[in-house]
């Protein structure tokens, strides 16, 4: 080794560093004795190099190589002692990932050798094997990650008109005719004008991908001829993983995002940091276990040979260590700045805002450090508010600033579509942004994003068509996914030759997804609903990297499509739909009209006695325009019109009187779901007569004013 070659360097920053002139590596292990760098050929197939990283400061093994270069492919050898049962599983015959890697090349190939154990053996984990995996990893990539952004901006979408569409980024372009053979699900894929101009015609404003950073294929998945094609199996957190891109990691990402922004479109992004692929004590050693197993995982009290599995994937990442969470917060500042997306959605974030005494949202040392972040506290970030603890279910806790996946809000609109009793207190809730889960610490109607589908269950399609899971091609036999769907068959399981059950299936798809649009708070597209996608009932199609998980483009339905848009534009030109703050039941300002009013059937306001009723199964409700709200962030005010709002659930019509006007007040049809060509106008309707609602079906009526003005007609009609 020419000693003017390898230099001390610096233990700041970690990872992987090109600066021009050559390259600094720095790992962390509090715990380890000696760390090897390995260098290999361009191949990754033979180990040209190993040197010894020469200095050691604060806990951080480092050294500084004059002659490398953008493009080299390294890993690490970490010695120290094979000791499970102190929680310790070094093992330098395991070549192992840096968790700073922004790029990988290659994939892992199955095999024993890279289990820190004797596969098989009596003793199982507690003695150590020592063949050695190189030639089966996927190796580091030095990257240089300069890129040209041009006039890049972030579209800065305020969250009162945030529309999220959750896609996959293989699942939306595999099939998409406009995207070349050879892009097809990669990041350059999406990036394609026939993709993002059906995003644009849609009317959504951001994107949340599944998880793209690095992660691996289970090996049980791998010998039944099938992927983790969803990525909750994350192994690298700064790099891209390698399936998704075409001829870069980052100029791939990089070129996807500035399509996206200018298209006006924000990108957020699903990531996973509440465990990692390297599984429970009977896992692989890819990574971080034979970095410090001990500083990187929540090893139970008393016998770190076992890990607490909050996660359900066999360990949960230590964020209470102050190094680990110091990855974790350099990982998203990477993505939210050299990456520049717009926002994370955090998976079983629970997990994440664990201490030594549980959930702690007041003191999590993860959630203190985001809030305070300078960057991380300016982008969108959205928890899924649980984990698989006793006590992860955490809905409507976290602190302001985050926005919750509302899986309450799911449930009940799900409950009362299929016809349930006695739903209709809960959906009032959660059709006004749940105030009654978030209207705390100056938390407004955004910290719920609302959803009736999401990747993980049913479609839209397949929540009207199947009743119980059909999961039989995961080769699990039909054991995994829930059995908690709230779904409805319409009377026939599986597709239906009866033309009345396919209406009706149709019906019901429109009602659920007008719900969802107009109700206050954030709400989530699944990726492939406005098309009439299928996944044929597999309701956890995370194995399914083919027809089943991919949407499907060469069938569309194109009135469910037509009836998405027209939804969607209806909540951007009318702020009443989408205001910032909650609503009240109280009058709006200068004006006599109440922001809110629930009306019964006979054209009354709800009584508390009506909110009881266990046989309900309708609810109407008068949106009051005028001004509706405050335009996030200019200060202006939004004027919007009246809006009167009909749900049926029930197997029979339900006559609604229309609210009270004087002589020439009116309502306009603006759709109703029944209509076999949905969002088309249905005439006018004078004020204080019946509009027959029919059998369950969802109903929107435009207040036309005249004379004295709907706010007086509502004041004398009701008393208010």
């Amino acid at each position: 080794m020419n000693a003017r070659r390898l230099l001390p360097g610096s233990p700041n920053p970690l990872g992987a560093t090109w600066d021009g002139n050559g390259v600094n590596f720095a790992l962390f292990s509090a715990n380890a004795q000696r760390v090897e760098l390995c260098l290999f050929d361009s191949r990754g197939q033979r180990e040209i190099e190993r040197v010894v990283l020469p200095e050691y400061t604060d806990q951080i093994w480092h050294g500084y190589l004059q002659d490398v270069r953008p493009g080299q492919l390294y890993g690490y050898r970490v010695w120290g002692p094979y000791d499970p049962n102190a929680g310790h599983r070094f093992n330098p015959h395991k070549l192992l990932l840096d968790p700073y890697a922004k790029a990988l090349s290659g994939e892992l190939v199955w095999t024993d050798a890279h289990f820190g154990f004797r596969v098989g053996g009596p003793r199982q984990d507690l003695v150590a094997d020592r063949r050695d995996n190189a030639r089966f990893m996927p190796k580091c990539r030095v990257l240089d990650t300069a890129f040209t952004w041009g006039d890049d901006r972030r579209p800065t979408v305020p969250w009162s008109r945030t529309i999220v569409y959750e896609a996959h980024v293989r699942g939306l372009t595999m099939t998409h005719p406009g995207v070349p053979p050879a892009y097809r699900g990669s990041f350059l894929g999406l990036a394609q004008p026939g993709v993002i101009g059906h995003l644009k015609s849609l009317g959504v404003t951001s994107i949340e991908l599944l998880p793209i950073q690095a992660m691996v294929d289970e090996r049980h998945l791998v010998e039944k001829g099938l992927r983790n094609y969803w990525g909750y199996n994350t192994i690298g957190f700064f790099a891209a993983d390698p399936r998704f891109y075409v001829t870069s990691a980052h100029r791939d990402f990089k070129s996807m995002v500035q399509r996206l922004h200018e298209a006006g479109i924000e990108v957020i992004l699903d990531v996973v940091y509440n465990h990692t692929a390297e599984g429970n004590h009977l896992g692989p050693t890819l990574s971080f276990r034979g970095i410090d197993n001990a500083s990187y995982y929540i090893l139970r009290p008393g016998n770190p040979r076992w890990y607490e599995n909050y996660s359900g994937c066999g360990n949960t990442l230590n964020l209470t260590h102050p190094r680990v969470l110091q990855m974790v917060m350099d990982s998203l500042r990477y993505w939210a700045e050299e990456m520049r997306v717009d926002g994370f959605r955090f998976d079983l974030a629970a997990a994440l805002a664990r201490g030594r005494n549980g959930f702690d949202s007041g003191g999590s040392s993860f959630l203190d450090a985001v809030r305070q972040d300078p960057v991380l506290s300016r982008v969108k970030l959205i928890s899924e508010p649980w984990d698989l603890g006793g006590d992860g279910y955490r809905l409507g806790r976290f602190p302001p600033g985050w926005s919750e996946w509302n899986g309450r809000y799911r449930d009940t609109v799900r409950r009362f579509w299929s016809g349930e009793g006695g739903m209709i207190g809960d959906l009032a809730s959660r059709l006004t942004g749940s105030a009654d889960l978030f209207s705390w610490g100056g938390r407004r109607p955004s910290a719920s994003l609302n959803f009736v589908t999401c990747h993980d269950g049913f479609t839209l399609r397949d929540l009207v068509t199947y009743q119980r899971k059909r999961n039989e091609a995961n080769g699990e036999g039909n054991a995994d996914g829930t059995d908690a769907n709230y779904s409805w068959n319409c009377g026939h399981d599986g597709e239906s030759p009866y033309p009345e059950i396919t209406a009706l299936r149709q019906r019901q798809a429109r009602n659920l997804i007008a719900t969802l649009l107009l109700s206050q708070g954030v709400p989530m597209i699944l990726a492939g609903d406005e098309l009439g996608r299928t996944q044929n009932g597999n309701n956890n199609a995370y194995c399914q990297d083919n027809a089943i998980g991919w949407v499907d483009w060469g069938n569309v339905d194109e009135d469910m499509l037509a009836f998405f848009r027209i939804l969607i534009k209806l909540r951007r030109e009318n702020p009443v739909f989408r205001r910032a703050r909650f609503l009240e039941g109280k009058r709006l300002p200068n004006l006599v009209l109440k922001d809110i009013i629930w009306i019964t059937a006979e054209g009354r306001e709800m009584t508390q006695a009506d909110w009881t009723l266990p046989y309900a199964r309708s609810l109407g409700f008068v949106l009051g325009g005028g001004v509706a709200g405050i335009d996030e962030p200019k200060g202006q005010e939004e004027a919007g019109d009246t809006f009167l709002v009909l749900m049926n659930a029930y197997h029979e019509s339900v006559p609604y009187v229309l609210p009270p006007a004087t002589l020439g007040q009116a309502w306009e049809v603006v759709f109703d779901t029944f209509e076999t060509q949905a969002g088309l106008p249905s005439g006018t309707w004078a004020a204080g007569i019946t509009y027959a609602l029919r059998p369950r079906s969802l109903a929107v009526l435009r207040s036309v004013s005249s004379g004295r003005g709907f706010a007086r007609d509502i004041q004398e009609g009701y008393g208010a």
